[in-house]
């Protein structure tokens, strides 16, 4: 079993405070957007995660990208209510956009107390 050199560690900075920050504004306000911030704050999300030693911020940054995950795949799987009605599928949408919204902003929340995500 190796053993892990804890001083080759980066220290945060506020830089790296103010992106965590960034890419919750931006799943927030992704709906705004059509959702177009969401998808690049979760690139943003796995290509920061990769590099992360920070066991708060992977934590916050895995938090992103599942969230993210499960919208788009309730959102897919909601699709068909449309073929019913239209109102089925709009209110299908809606729980699954408010659901996204309230990930995020707890998320976010969690982070600025420096809290783990849940």
């Amino acid at each position: 079993m190796s053993q892990t050199d804890y001083a080759t560690f980066d220290t945060k900075t506020s830089g790296d405070r103010t992106v965590m920050h960034v890419l919750y504004a931006m799943h927030t306000l992704a709906w705004a957007s059509m959702y177009t911030l969401a998808v690049i704050a979760v690139i943003v999300n796995y290509i920061r995660r990769s590099d992360e030693h920070d066991a708060l911020y992977a934590a916050h940054h895995g938090y992103m990208i599942r969230t993210f995950w499960w919208a788009v795949s309730w959102a897919v799987l909601s699709l068909p209510l449309y073929l019913l009605l239209v109102l089925p599928g709009v209110v299908a949408h809606a729980i699954v956009g408010l659901w996204y919204l309230y990930r995020c902003i707890r998320g976010w929340i969690r982070f600025n107390d420096g809290r783990l995500p849940q």
